[in-house]
């Protein structure tokens, strides 16, 4: 069956390869001569089955031709042009603050075929493979959806939403070419002092793990087999969330035990839904880093994982395995025999190639390693019909920030919000009533959109389009005129019925976010919270951080507050709930600290946090899922991973009957076990049995269909009985 994607526009009759023209690499590098391959060769036939495509292609390809596949540079360091082919380099990326101008969809699409059409001049015709930090969206681009980080995503504890989320990044990273994302990441963050606790969907190794449906919205159900497939990759490998202190690129001190049991589930379950790539993390495992441990890499990620994807280095990550900057010889052979298989240089690739090259020809590389991991990123670029169709697909250019992909992060934001406080019912707010708005995010999409927008570290003001909170809150009430704004709280007075305060964290990345002096709000904001807190009025606090903060003792002076996290360019979906248009649904995706002090502190660690994991409140009325009445499904139950003391399960529910299920219910006799976490699901026990009920999300299950919920228990996997009922 043929692989071709639909995604791409054909290279006519594969003109450009039968008729390149090798051009000249400095003297240093001179690749070895190849001839000009026939019209038609195995490798160019679509029909055939993409192993066999792959071993044609590897028969014919020079040492040099291999060498530069495993090569990975940045955009805006390749000069001149010519030498992405002079140098058979097989990756391009960009940089979180690598961009164009000007800066749209239509000319990173432009430059993504410049890129490509030079590629393509080697004599084999190989295309590159363009990767990018599309993290929250595809947010290197001005005027893209960004949807909320991950810390968001993970509060809406809904793994659908989240795959048509990864469907949306695809369908806009298409539109300019870019054919490989650098997400999801899959890390479990456990200090909240790290500055990359907003790119975790949590602080357990199931959050992150249910929601690697990411993979799928970007991939498809099979690489290249859709329109808009982008190849995915899982990072970062492996641990990086649990470094001592939170210290970023830092050392993760568990015993191998602990490091499978945290750490090890979510890319576990990318494997499963077939992740493409897999980045390797900056960070050390008891002081081994993970860009030299072939045993993580190579024996447990590739051999018991059964990973068939290919390994990609961090950024200039393999020059910093000695310590010293720029690359060694010695360095390049630890890694790649450790198991990656492209390394991101990514700026001087000349002496990149020449190390690498005096490695292979010195024999302390085998070649059998280089064959290998050509296998592996040639098998991805067939896969995504590269071959076929290397240009962009022009009817996806129109989708970067489409009103449809702006409306499905609306609602993110929205089931993203976990309401923490709400002292007498202040909210929802009245549409009718006079308010007044302040807090320096209040009115700010760099703000609420924070690192990775439009730039690595991001930065505040209007970076991009979108709706800010302010513009939500207005649009939603009666009269906009009775809301009044001011980001210092100057002005107000009794007569508000409430002061909206949008405070929080300005934007930040790795490195620059950590934290390890403290948690607590910065100046401005408490300033502009004692001025609301003296005019009496009821104060409503928008959380826009990226993580916990430390506002224990600051809580008293608020009648709610409400985590938005970092929302991105739909501001709206804040005001959704604030005027309950939408019951706040969304469950901590981590613990909330007491004080700054008390990190790490995580779910299960007997710690007393402020606010435990799992928790959120919405407003009265809302009760729970009503019990369903009796119907046809079943359920089914696979124990995905086991360790002293617990295990891991998943049940797959199935809607047996011939009419469709508005509900369910899976019950078992724990057998003395305890249940400790769940996701997509409720639980409650009684008399030694466990029932789990439908979320708000997965209960209507057509005839035929299905969904499954997971959870976490202590004691020894069995069998148990499963009992469904639904309605």
């Amino acid at each position: 069956m043929s692989l071709l994607s639909a995604r791409r526009r054909p290279l006519t009759a594969l003109a450009v390869c039968a008729a390149a023209l090798a051009l000249a690499a400095p003297a240093s590098a001179v690749p070895e001569p190849v001839a000009a391959p026939a019209a038609v060769l195995p490798y160019q036939d679509a029909s055939l089955p993409v192993p066999d495509r792959v071993a044609d292609l590897l028969s014919r390809m020079t040492l040099d031709d291999k060498l530069g596949q495993m090569t990975q540079i940045e955009k805006d360091a390749l000069v001149p042009q010519t030498d992405l082919a002079a140098y058979r380099i097989g990756s391009v990326l960009s940089g979180g603050d690598s961009t164009v101008s000007p800066n749209n969809a239509q000319t990173w699409a432009d430059t993504y075929d410049s890129l490509q059409r030079t590629a393509l001049t080697t004599p084999l015709g190989i295309p590159m493979i363009y990767g990018i930090d599309a993290v929250h969206g595809h947010n290197a681009v001005r005027g893209a959806t960004l949807f909320p980080h991950n810390i968001g995503l993970g509060a809406t504890r809904d793994p659908a939403l989240v795959q048509r989320i990864g469907r949306a990044v695809a369908e806009e990273v298409s539109g300019t070419g870019i054919d490989w994302d650098f997400a999801p990441c899959l890390c479990v963050a456990r200090d909240d002092r790290w500055g990359r606790t907003y790119e975790s969907y949590g602080e357990t190794p199931e959050l992150p793990s249910a929601l690697t449906t990411f993979i799928t919205g970007l991939q498809g159900d099979t690489l290249g087999a859709g329109p808009a497939s982008v190849l995915a990759t899982a990072k970062h490998y492996l641990g990086d969330g649990g470094t001592a202190g939170g210290v970023d690129q830092g050392d993760t001190r568990l015993s191998e035990a602990d490091l499978r049991a945290v750490h090890l589930p979510p890319f576990r379950e990318a494997v499963r839904h077939g992740v493409g790539a897999v980045m390797l993390s900056y960070s050390s495992w008891n002081g081994v880093r993970s860009h030299a441990n072939k045993y993580l890499v190579t024996d447990v990620l590739k051999g018991e994982l059964g990973f068939s994807g290919f390994v990609v280095s961090d950024w200039a990550a393999v020059d910093q395995l000695d310590g010293q900057s720029g690359f060694t010889g010695a360095e390049i052979a630890t890694a790649v025999n450790a198991g990656v298989d492209m390394v991101m240089v990514p700026h001087d690739y000349r002496k990149f190639l020449t190390l690498l090259r005096g490695e292979v020809t010195a024999g302390r590389i085998p070649q059998s390693r280089i064959d290998d991991a050509n296998r592996r990123i040639l098998t991805k670029k067939f896969q995504l019909g590269l071959f076929e169709k290397p240009f962009t697909d022009r009817s996806y250019t129109a989708t970067v920030g489409s009103a449809a992909h702006r409306e499905l992060a609306r609602q993110a934001v929205r089931a993203s919000q976990v309401l923490l406080k709400n002292e007498g019912g202040v909210l929802p707010l009245p549409k009718s009533a006079k308010l007044f708005v302040a807090g320096k995010s209040a009115d700010d999409i760099g703000n609420q959109s924070g690192g990775w927008t439009v730039g690595w570290q991001g930065r505040s003001g209007p970076v991009t389009d979108g709706t800010t909170v302010l513009q939500g809150i207005r649009a939603a009430v009666t009269d906009p005129s009775r809301v009044t704004y001011d980001r210092y709280g100057n002005g107000i007075d009794s007569s508000y019925r409430a002061a909206v305060a949008v405070v929080g964290e300005t934007p930040y990345a790795e490195g620059r976010g950590d934290r390890p002096g403290g948690l607590g709000l910065d100046q401005e904001d408490l300033g502009t919270l004692a001025r609301l807190k003296a005019s009496g009025v009821p104060v409503v606090v928008v959380l826009v951080s990226g993580r916990p903060l430390d506002i224990a003792d600051r809580l008293p002076d608020w009648r709610a507050l409400l985590a938005a996290w970092l929302p991105g360019t739909e501001g709206a979906g804040v005001s959704d709930v604030l005027f309950g248009d939408h019951a706040p649904t969304g469950k901590l995706p981590v613990s909330w600290p007491r004080t700054s002090a008390q990190e790490p502190v995580n779910e299960g660690d007997g710690k007393d946090p402020l606010f435990p994991y799992g928790y959120g409140l919405t407003y009265s009325g809302a009760g729970p899922a009503p019990t369903p009445a009796p119907g046809a499904c079943t359920a089914r139950l696979r124990t995905t991973s086991s360790w002293q003391g617990g295990y891991q399960a998943e049940v797959t529910v199935e809607n047996t009957g011939s009419a469709a299920l508005t509900g369910w219910a899976v019950d078992w006799d724990l057998d003395g076990s305890r249940v400790t976490s769940l996701w997509n699901g409720a639980l409650s026990t009684a008399d030694g049995r466990a029932t789990v009920r439908n979320a708000a999300f997965n209960g209507s299950l057509p005839p035929g269909g299905t969904t499954s919920f997971g959870f976490t228990a202590d004691g020894t996997a069995g069998t148990p009985g499963l009992h469904c009922a639904g309605g």
